[in-house]
């Protein structure tokens, strides 16, 4: 089997943020786009700016049609769509059956896999907008692939056809790799809402650009200090993201850590009740990681511990 995939005829199930960037990026890379689903006006624009020329068709009529189908529908959908196509008979032996959410491994597609078809769960490791700004964002991209070992190459070919850096994720793993970029990339937003409604209350008027660069550089310090290989078992695997942490946590200022919570606990607006909440469980997190790490003792953790938990209901 060769692990570079041919010329093939793609066609979008779904062609919303996701969908329609990605089948322009495969387009891009040499592909035909045969066809393309849409279930609303903001589907139909993005077709129009994103795939001009496609014909915009109902689901059974892209499958037919296609020689690899983009499955670019919500996680939910997934799996009673593909069944519903497996019992009307549109899967094709040899078809290429691409979904990309990040939930879900190759396994949703057994309904397609057993018509004959080629599962692959590849998804992109990053935020969509929908724009053609996606497309060259792909470039470079971390991909999760996942697919039965046979059929693997031909998902990292598709991946790298695209500029894409295909990392292989086992089938089980798929949840729990989803749960670390879900909680990374959408708490971070709810982090920096937070902090921008707490600046707010503290009068000042333009949030956002206090944070811009303070936020900035504290993410880009925190991924270049994580290890980009995980250690081997039983290997100490040192500090990582805590290296690059700053603040009176690390540096043990429980004075500090005491005051702001008795200023955040004493909040009363409907967008900052929960940032007490928030600020004690990462602060707790963070003592217990910067003690793991060596940056602080134990009698500074235990002290910080305290004044954590003090004023918690």
């Amino acid at each position: 089997m060769t692990t570079r995939p041919g010329r093939l005829g793609v066609g979008v199930v779904g062609a919303g943020r996701v969908g329609a960037p990605l089948a322009s990026a495969l387009r891009a890379a040499g592909h035909a786009v045969v066809g393309a689903s849409s279930g609303s006006p903001a589907t139909l624009e993005r077709i129009e700016s994103l795939l001009p020329a496609v014909p915009v068709l109902d689901v059974p009529e892209v499958v037919r049609r296609a020689e690899l189908v983009l499955l670019t529908v919500p996680d939910d959908e997934i799996e009673p769509l593909v069944a519903g196509l497996a019992a009307t008979g549109s899967w094709q032996a040899g078809q290429l059956v691409v979904h990309t959410a990040g939930r879900y491994g190759w396994r949703v597609l057994e309904p397609a896999r057993a018509a004959g078809a080629i599962p692959l769960a590849i998804h992109p490791a990053m935020t969509f907008t929908g724009t053609s700004i996606d497309v060259q964002r792909l470039v470079d991209c971390v991909f999760a692939v996942s697919a039965p070992t046979p059929v693997l190459p031909i998902g990292q070919a598709l991946v790298v056809e695209v500029g894409g850096d295909p990392v292989v994720v086992p089938e089980d793993s798929r949840p729990l790799y989803h749960a670390a970029l879900a909680h990374g990339a959408n708490h971070l937003v709810v982090l920096v809402a937070q902090a921008a409604h707490v600046l707010a209350a503290a009068g000042v008027e333009r949030p956002g650009r206090v944070l811009e660069h303070l936020m900035a550089a504290a993410l880009d310090g925190a991924l270049r200090s994580e290890r980009l290989e995980a250690p081997r078992e039983g290997e100490d695997p040192g500090p990582g993201a805590i290296a690059a942490l700053t603040g009176p946590v690390v540096r043990g200022d429980v004075g500090t850590v005491r005051e702001h919570l008795a200023v955040l606990d004493g909040l009363d607006l409907a967008t900052t009740a929960d940032v007490a909440p928030t600020y004690r469980a990462l602060a707790r997190s963070a003592a217990a990681r910067s003690l793991a790490a060596g940056r602080i003792g134990p009698d500074v953790a235990a002290a910080l511990l305290d004044a954590i938990e003090g004023g918690e209901q």
